[in-house]
């Protein structure tokens, strides 16, 4: 049974968000990831695969070793996707903060 992985029930996960915050910077083996987990890496291996299968993470192989690496399309889409709540969110702070500081207690 071939699974359709969510995207966002991927990145709701903290070990697969930390994973991704990993190999933003440079592409990793899964060992050297797993390396970095407090986790068996069976368990590191299927955060790799449900990103793989989002399309979060791309998979290269270098030889014998297969290195994993940030899908940056696909990362782009997600961002898209939350930038106007993002922006919904600082326009409701920014008129929250004019409203205290025009806020004058009664004494």
């Amino acid at each position: 049974m071939n699974l359709r992985r969510d995207v966002f029930q991927a990145i709701a996960d903290p070990t697969r968000r930390a994973i991704l915050m990993l190999v933003a910077s440079q592409s990793m083996t899964a060992g050297v990831i797993a390396a970095n987990f407090d986790t068996a890496r069976p368990t590191v291996s299927k955060h790799l695969q449900i990103l793989t299968e989002c399309e979060l993470l791309k998979q290269e192989q270098a030889g014998r070793e297969i290195y994993y690496h940030i899908n940056a399309k696909k990362m782009k889409e997600v961002a898209d996707f939350i930038e106007p709540f993002r922006q919904m969110w600082d326009d409701r702070f920014n008129k929250l903060e004019a409203i205290m500081k025009n806020y004058k207690p009664e004494k």
